[in-house]
């Protein structure tokens, strides 16, 4: 014990010798001649920096919320003028709604015409006065781009709509300047849609007008006849605002060095101004208004992501960071009405209003170093470390920077194949992956089905096999019911592609899940079509094998709709003997067998035929088999055995009775129809029709009446209330091109 102690304290004394000894040499070192130089000027300079950088801070402070006030003051001033333009949108539909009621589509328009052109008259922003009947005539004086103000009516018959343009002329007279033709029915539109619904005076969103596709709301009112009740429509009635003529207001108040924004809260740009660019208006980003996302700017971006944080309906000053750089951003609110939710906003970098501060700044920064001159050494080496510092920090951003270029660039590369470039990926599947793609020269939008080389499934030779044989068929079928084929090959990495149309709709497994049972008419004009594609390909050989209700895809092309496209051809085969494909057999392991090979079965058991699921010869009539079954789910939204394992399935196509579908199908659907759908659902294919032309030529004679016939109009009408509510379809937010993946799993309905 006692050594120890004496060893701890001989470790304490050596540890406080070490200490002095350091001590000693900093007080030696600060107390020397060179010390004193730099210590007493550098203690004066920290001094006057600090009472300096104090009495600056609190001038920035007061400079800039006095530029804060006053940018603000101009936001609100600024919508307060907008506010007021808007405004004029209630006098005018008063008046508007008075000659409205005692104005008809039947009686001469001169009079009417030129009592809208005095409602256009000193009234700033307004572009458009309208009055939009019931029987779809649309009248409106409205102002060109030339500057000029007119007069449109137009009126719908068999063939379109027939516009006729008119200027205005002097003692109430009207010329003619030029007739057009156009689809344009007011009763569609969203302003009638929005204020028959909700029958009272109504603002719409921003929106994209018919013809100038300038973006621009509307104010509309529905007009009842007088002494009728309220369901009586007489018309509704319009004021447009075109917010490119809005935008004026920004240029004409737009302040130095700033940016104005005009702007609903959903993101929708209705004007911007920025005087480095002289201003700028903003119409439209394809079918809708410009949006804040739609410009590569990250002020603007930071500022939605910022306001959206802090959301309110009174005036305010918002502060945003953009890189190094500090702004604020002034912000008035155009109305309260909750169903207009347009801001205005001037957005201003801080520096701008500390340049007069450089001025005092410069003075004291002269008078401390008259006071601290000893210092002006230390200040120099500082400052030379400091820029040192600086330029290596430089020349770090721009290695970064520089790398974050090559990575964005060799992303870009990755995502182009061949001629054309993909955009968003529309599905994945067992076999690879379903992309919406665009052409780099042409502006022609495509679907791309692709596996790649890395895949496991391109092990098998049999997926490289289903992959040719799909581009091969459709290679060879031109019918506008199959789905076209652009192009086909093998990209440098080994992906295998098919190029095909990008289709606007939805399959029929999705329409009856989501709609229901299907009009028996409407089927019919279906069925006539996939007929159509099939018939082409059974005159060239060709079995699908694989009809469903997923790959049967109702869609859109160009004006027309209800037009069907048979997809995935990947399972085609020429008619075939039984040896060129093992036989499935009755027994249960054999099924199992083919249920689990390399390539998945050979068809959908819940639509396959039962010379198909035996692996015997099978021709077209296998695919009219499928197409029976088909019918039956559209008809019913049911399967025809409705069973859950594909093993049971595929048994009761082979020995099940077919059920007596006159029971179970709905009692308007015709006997003719029934009695064909069981023709095709015979277990033999010779009591099938003999081929796709015999069912096509059965399917045209089942007779309707002529009210229950399927038509154009009845077609569109589905359509255009379908495209209306697209959030009730979320699956349809990217266009639905194709089907792939494995065709052996069964989900129960």
């Amino acid at each position: 014990m006692p050594k120890d102690s004496s060893a701890e304290r001989e470790d304490s004394t050596r540890r406080v010798v070490v200490q002095e000894t350091f001590a000693s040499r900093i007080g030696a070192r600060l107390a020397s001649p060179l010390g004193i130089l730099l210590i007493l000027p550098g203690l004066v300079s920290l001094v006057g920096t600090f009472l300096t950088l104090l009495g600056g801070h609190a001038l920035q402070g007061s400079n800039l919320a006095v530029a804060q006030e006053r940018t603000l003051e101009q936001a609100r001033l600024v919508a307060s003028s907008v506010r007021d333009a808007l405004d004029q949108s209630e006098p005018v539909l008063d008046r508007l709604n008075d000659l409205a009621l005692h104005h008809t589509p039947s009686l001469p328009y001169e009079p009417f015409a030129h009592a809208l052109l005095d409602l256009m008259k000193g009234r700033a922003g307004i572009s458009y006065v309208s009055v939009s009947f019931p029987d779809g005539t649309f009248q409106g004086a409205y102002l060109d781009p030339d500057g000029v103000t007119r007069f449109q009516d137009s009126r719908i018959d068999a063939t379109g709509t027939h516009v006729l343009r008119y200027e205005y002329g002097p003692r109430g007279q009207l010329s003619l300047q030029r007739t057009d033709r156009s689809a344009y029915d007011p009763r569609i539109r969203g302003f009638y849609m929005l204020a028959t619904r909700d029958e009272r005076r109504v603002w719409t969103a921003p929106y994209l007008f018919y013809e100038s596709r300038a973006a621009g709301i509307t104010r509309a009112a529905p007009v009842y006849a007088e002494g009728e009740p309220r369901a009586r429509l007489h018309a509704v009635t319009t004021v447009d605002f075109d917010v490119n003529a809005l935008s004026s207001y920004l240029q004409r108040r737009q302040l130095r060095g700033m940016r104005a924004v005009l702007y609903v809260s959903d993101g929708t740009i209705l004007a911007y101004a920025d005087d480095s660019r002289s201003g700028l208006h903003l119409s439209a980003m394809g079918d809708r208004p410009l949006r804040f996302d739609d410009l590569d700017d990250p002020l603007l971006a930071a500022f939605y992501a910022g306001t959206q944080r802090e959301a309110s309906s009174t005036a305010r000053v918002a502060s945003l960071r953009v890189g190094e750089e500090r702004y604020f951003a002034a912000i008035a609110p155009v109305s309260s009405d909750p169903s207009l939710p347009w801001s205005m906003a001037y957005l201003a970098p801080e520096r701008q209003f500390m340049r007069e501060l450089h001025v005092y700044e410069d003075r004291s920064l002269w008078i401390g170093a008259s006071a601290v001159l000893l210092s002006t050494l230390f200040a120099y080496l500082f400052a030379r470390h400091i820029t040192r510092v600086r330029e290596e920090a430089e020349v770090a951003r721009a290695e970064a920077k520089r790398a974050r270029a090559m990575a964005r660039e060799a992303r870009a590369e990755a995502r182009e194949l061949g001629s054309y470039r993909l955009v968003a990926c529309l599905g994945r599947g067992g076999m690879g992956e379903v992309w919406r793609a665009q052409h780099r020269l042409l502006a022609r939008e495509a679907a791309i089905k692709l596996i790649k080389s890395d895949e496991r499934s391109l092990a098998n030779d049999g997926l490289r096999a289903r992959f040719r044989r799909e581009a091969d068929a459709l290679a060879r079928l031109r019918s506008r019911n199959t789905i076209e084929l652009f192009d086909y090959g093998v990209a440098d990495d080994g992906t295998f592609f098919l190029v095909m149309e990008l289709l606007d709709g939805l399959d029929f497994d999705s329409l009856v899940q989501r709609h229901g049972p299907q009009p028996p008419e409407r089927v019919v004009h279906w069925l006539i079509q996939v007929c159509n594609s099939l018939a082409e390909a059974h005159a060239s050989g060709l079995v699908h094998r694989d009809i469903k209700p997923a790959n049967l895809f109702v869609c859109r092309a160009a004006d027309e709709v209800d037009v069907v496209k048979v997809l995935d051809f990947g399972l085609v085969r020429t008619a075939m003997d039984p040896q060129e494909e093992p036989s499935l057999g009755l027994a249960h392991h054999a099924l199992l067998s083919r249920l689990t090979n390399a390539e998945g079965m050979v068809g959908t058991p819940a639509f396959m035929s039962p010379e198909q699921a035996q692996g015997g010869a099978i021709d077209g009539r296998a695919d009219l088999y499928a197409l029976g079954a088909v019918a039956y789910w559209l008809l019913t939204g049911k399967l025809v055995f409705p069973h859950e394992s594909a093993i049971e399935l595929l048994l009761a196509h082979l020995h099940e009775p077919l059920p007596a579908l006159r029971e179970l199908l709905p009692r308007e659907v015709p006997d003719q129809l029934v009695a064909l759908i069981g023709a095709c659902l015979a277990k033999e294919p010779d009591e099938r029709p003999a081929d796709a032309r015999s069912l096509r030529r059965a399917l045209l004679a089942i007779p309707f009446a002529p009210e229950q016939a399927w038509s154009e109009e009845r077609a569109q009408s589905w359509w255009a209330e379908f495209r209306a509510t697209p959030s009730e379809y979320p699956a349809l937010a990217e266009p639905r091109a194709l089907q792939i993946g494995p065709t052996v799993s069964i989900t129960r309905r």
